[in-house]
C-alpha cells in the first residue's frame, strides 16, 4: 500500500466537509489551476452510478457537482453522456480487485456490509497543454468515483482496449482522502495501491512526489480557504478541447511572428496573447454557424485594432473583416495583402455603422470600448459584438467609481455588460486564457427583443448615454443577484417613458459631440519624456531626504577586514516623500502616468520603492542577488556594465558602497563605454 502523502487541516470556519468537495471539484473541472502542464479537462459524462449486484446503474441521474462553475458546453455533454455512464461503470468496476468493485487495501472499500451505495462519478479526459512530439498520443481519461459517506473520491485511469472496450490502468489508480480527526482538526491525504508500479508521463501523471507535495498542499488549503470568484471560469461558453486543439494549431502556425516583430512591445505576450483571443473568437463562430445553420463565415470589424495582428489571423482563416485605428503601427507592412487595415478616427456617430458586419471586435478598445455594444445595435439587428475592456472609459471620458463594495474591475465590466442590456443584447460573460490581468471577455450574439421594437430601443440607448453624463445610474448588486436584466426592465421602462422630443434624436451624426478619441499621435507619459534636469533635481532633492532623515542609519560591510559604514539612510513612504516636494514639481509628475513613483522605480539605480516606501538602493546586495539571475539577464547586464555614470559615486557623501572593479556603473568618465545597443543599431543602419 502506498501513502503518498498526508496533511493536518484545521478548520476553525466550519469550512469542511463542504471545501473538501469543492476542491475536489476545482481538481476535477480545472486541474490545470495545479498542473502547468495541462490545458483543462473536458467533462464528458457525470451522474449517479449505484453498487449493486452487477455493478448496475442507478435508474435515475442527476448533476453530481453541486454549484459547479461553467456553463453550456460542458453541461450539455455531460447530460448527453450521462446515459453511457453506467454502462461504463458496469464495464470497468468488475476488473476491480475483491469483487463488488472494491479497491484492495488500504483504500475506503465500497459497499461495505452489504449495503446498496450510491456513488457520484465523472468521467473527464485530461487536455495536455503542448503538443508533444512525436505521434499523437491517444486521450487521457479517467473515471472519478466520488464516495460521500466515505470522504473519498477515488481515480480510475482508463485505456481503450482493440475492442473499443475500457480497461483500469491499475499502476495509476489514486485516492483523495478526507477524514475527521477530532475538535477542529481533518486531514486530507492521498493514497495509492501501487506505488511501485506508478507510471509518470509527466504531464496528465506527475510524479507520486508531486502528488504527495503539490497537490496536496493545494487542496488542503483550497478545502478551507474557498472563496466564491466574482469572475466566470475561464472558457465556460466553448469546448476547452476544441480550444486546446485550435489553439496550438494557430501557435505553431504564428510563432514565427515572434522573431520578427518590429513594435517595442513584448513579442511573446502580444503574439499569443492574440493567438488565443483569434481561437477563441474561431470556435465561438463556428458554434454560432452549427447554432444558426450558416455556411459562410462571418465578417467582422475590430474597432482600435492597434497592431492589427488579430485581424491578420483572423483573415488568414477565412474570416473576411478588417481593423481600424487611429494610428498606423510599423507591423502593418509586414502583413500582405490579404489583411485589411485602416487608419481612422472613429466618431460614434451615424456615419461609423456597419450594416454588413456580423460582428463588432474591441479588443483593449479604451474609449470605444462603452460604445461598441451602441454601434453593434444601431448598425443592424444582426449585428453582434465582443469585448475585452481593459481601461475603464465611460462615454465621454474616464470612467468614474460609484460603487465601493465592488472592486474597480468589476464594477467597470457591470458597467459594460448594462451598456449591452441597455442595447438590448443578452450578454454573456467569460474569462480568456491570456497573459493580462484584464480578461474579462462581454459577448452580445443575440437580441432581447424583436425586430419591430427597434425604435424603442434606439430611445431607450439615447436617454442612457444621456443620463450618463448627468446622474449616477444605479447598478445591481451582485451579492443579492446577478441578473441584470431585472435591472435592466427598470432602467428600461424609466428610458422607454415619455422623453421630450429633442432627447430621442441623435445629435446630428455624432452621438456625443463631447467625445474624445485618442490622439493620432501616441504621447509618452510614464515620465520618460521628463527634461533630464528636471529629473535630476527630483532625484537628488529625495535621495538627500532620505538620506538626512536618519543620518544616525547606516549600513556595514566587511572589505579585507576592516569595517566601512556606508549611510543608506531611512525608508519614507510616497505620501512623505511628496510632503517634502514643492507644488509646481508635484503637478508636473501628476500629469505623468504614475507620477511620483514611476519617476522613482525609472532612477531604480539610486532608489528601490516596496510596497509603498523609498529606500536608497544598496548595490551591495544587488551584487549577491545577480549571481541566481537567469543567463539572458546576466548577458544584458554584462552589455551594459559601466556604460552611464555611477550616482553614488558623484552625489553620495559616502560614495559608491561597491568598488570601482564591482560596481556595473563608471566610477568617473574615464570608465565609461559605449552601449552595445548603440552599436548593434550602426551596424543595422
Amino acid at each position: 500500500m502506498g501513502l503518498v502523502g498526508t496533511v493536518a487541516v484545521r478548520d476553525g470556519g466550519a469550512a469542511l466537509p463542504h471545501g473538501f468537495w469543492a476542491a475536489v471539484r476545482v481538481w476535477l473541472e480545472k486541474p490545470q489551476v495545479a498542473n502547468r502542464r495541462l490545458c483543462g479537462a473536458a467533462v464528458e459524462a457525470e451522474g449517479l452510478v449505484s453498487l449493486g449486484e452487477g455493478g448496475e446503474e442507478s435508474p435515475s441521474f442527476a448533476d453530481v457537482w453541486e454549484g459547479r462553475s461553467g456553463g453550456g458546453q460542458r453541461e450539455r455533454a455531460a447530460s448527453a453522456g450521462a446515459a453511457e455512464l453506467g454502462r461504463l461503470w458496469r464495464e470497468v468496476c468488475g476488473q476491480l480487485p475483491l469483487g463488488h468493485g472494491q479497491l484492495p487495501p488500504p483504500l475506503t472499500p465500497w459497499a461495505g456490509l452489504g449495503r446498496r451505495a450510491e456513488l457520484r462519478a465523472v468521467l473527464r479526459t485530461l487536455l495536455p497543454r503542448g503538443r508533444p512530439a512525436g505521434p499523437p498520443a491517444p486521450p487521457t481519461r479517467e473515471l472519478a468515483v466520488q464516495d460521500v459517506y466515505n470522504g473519498t473520491v477515488t481515480f480510475l485511469p482508463l485505456e481503450e482496449n482493440s475492442e473499443g472496450k475500457y480497461e483500469i490502468k491499475k499502476c495509476n489508480i489514486y485516492q483523495i482522502q478526507l477524514a475527521y480527526i477530532k475538535d477542529e482538526e481533518w486531514s486530507v491525504s492521498i493514497v495509492a495501491p501501487f506505488p511501485e508500479d506508478w507510471f509518470s508521463d509527466g504531464i496528465a501523471y506527475p510524479k507520486l512526489a508531486w502528488l504527495g507535495n503539490e497537490l496536496l498542499s493545494k487542496l488542503a488549503k483550497w478545502s478551507v480557504e474557498q472563496k466564491p470568484s466574482e469572475f466566470k471560469s475561464t472558457l465556460s461558453l466553448i469546448s476547452v478541447a476544441k480550444y486546446s486543439k485550435v489553439y496550438q494549431d494557430l501557435k505553431e502556425k504564428y510563432k514565427e511572428m515572434v522573431k520578427v516583430w518590429p513594435e517595442v512591445t513584448d513579442p511573446e505576450k502580444f503574439v499569443y496573447e492574440d493567438v488565443a483571443i483569434a481561437t477563441y473568437l474561431l470556435i465561438l463562430w463556428e458554434e454560432e454557424r452549427k447554432e444558426k445553420g450558416l455556411t459562410k463565415k462571418q465578417s467582422f470589424v475590430d474597432l482600435g485594432c492597434g497592431n492589427g495582428l488579430l485581424v491578420h489571423i483572423l483573415n488568414n482563416e477565412g474570416h473576411s473583416g478588417r481593423g481600424i485605428d487611429v494610428r498606423r503601427r510599423k507591423i502593418w507592412n509586414m502583413y500582405g495583402p490579404g489583411t485589411h487595415l485602416e487608419e481612422s478616427t472613429i466618431m460614434p456617430g451615424d456615419s461609423h455603422l456597419f450594416p454588413d458586419t456580423d460582428w463588432l471586435i474591441g479588443n483593449h478598445s479604451d474609449e470605444l470600448t462603452p460604445w461598441i455594444p451602441v454601434i453593434a445595435a444601431r448598425s443592424s439587428y444582426s449585428c453582434c459584438y465582443f469585448v475585452l475592456p481593459c481601461c475603464f472609459f465611460d462615454f465621454h471620458g474616464k470612467y468614474s467609481r460609484r460603487q465601493s463594495k465592488k472592486t474597480q474591475y468589476r464594477e467597470y465590466l457591470d458597467f459594460i455588460a448594462q451598456v449591452g442590456f441597455i442595447c438590448g443584447f443578452n450578454v454573456e460573460e467569460d474569462c480568456l486564457r491570456i497573459p493580462s490581468t484584464k480578461r474579462v471577455s462581454l459577448i452580445g450574439k443575440s437580441r432581447t427583443y424583436p425586430p419591430t421594437e427597434h425604435a424603442l430601443i434606439d430611445k431607450q440607448i439615447t436617454q442612457y448615454i444621456n443620463n450618463r453624463q448627468t446622474c449616477a445610474v444605479v447598478m445591481c448588486d451582485r451579492k443579492v443577484a446577478c441578473n441584470h436584466k431585472d435591472h435592466c426592465d427598470a432602467v428600461c421602462k424609466e428610458a422607454g417613458s415619455e422623453l421630450p422630443e429633442n432627447e430621442t434624436d441623435t445629435a446630428g451624426t455624432i452621438w456625443m459631440p463631447g467625445f474624445q478619441p485618442r490622439e493620432k499621435v501616441e504621447q509618452i507619459r510614464n515620465c520618460a519624456s521628463l527634461p533630464r534636469d528636471f529629473v535630476d533635481d527630483v532625484v537628488l532633492s529625495v535621495a538627500n531626504l532620505l538620506l538626512n532623515a536618519a543620518p544616525q542609519k547606516s549600513c556595514s560591510d566587511m572589505h579585507d577586514g576592516n569595517m566601512n559604514t556606508w549611510n543608506q539612510g531611512e525608508s519614507l513612504s510616497l505620501k512623505e516623500v511628496a510632503e517634502h516636494l514643492n507644488k509646481d514639481t508635484l503637478k508636473r509628475l501628476k500629469s505623468e502616468y504614475g507620477g511620483l513613483q514611476t519617476l522613482l522605480k525609472n532612477n531604480h539605480q539610486v532608489f528601490e520603492v516596496l510596497n509603498g516606501r523609498v529606500h536608497i538602493r544598496d548595490w551591495r546586495k544587488e551584487k549577491l542577488s545577480r549571481k541566481t539571475k537567469p543567463e539572458v539577464k546576466r548577458r544584458l547586464s554584462a552589455e551594459a556594465f559601466k556604460t552611464r555614470l555611477c550616482w553614488f559615486f558623484i552625489h553620495h557623501p559616502d560614495g559608491c558602497s561597491l568598488p570601482s572593479e564591482s560596481c556595473p556603473y563608471a566610477h568617473g568618465t574615464k570608465e565609461l563605454r559605449q552601449s552595445q545597443m548603440i552599436k548593434k543599431k550602426k551596424h543595422l543602419q
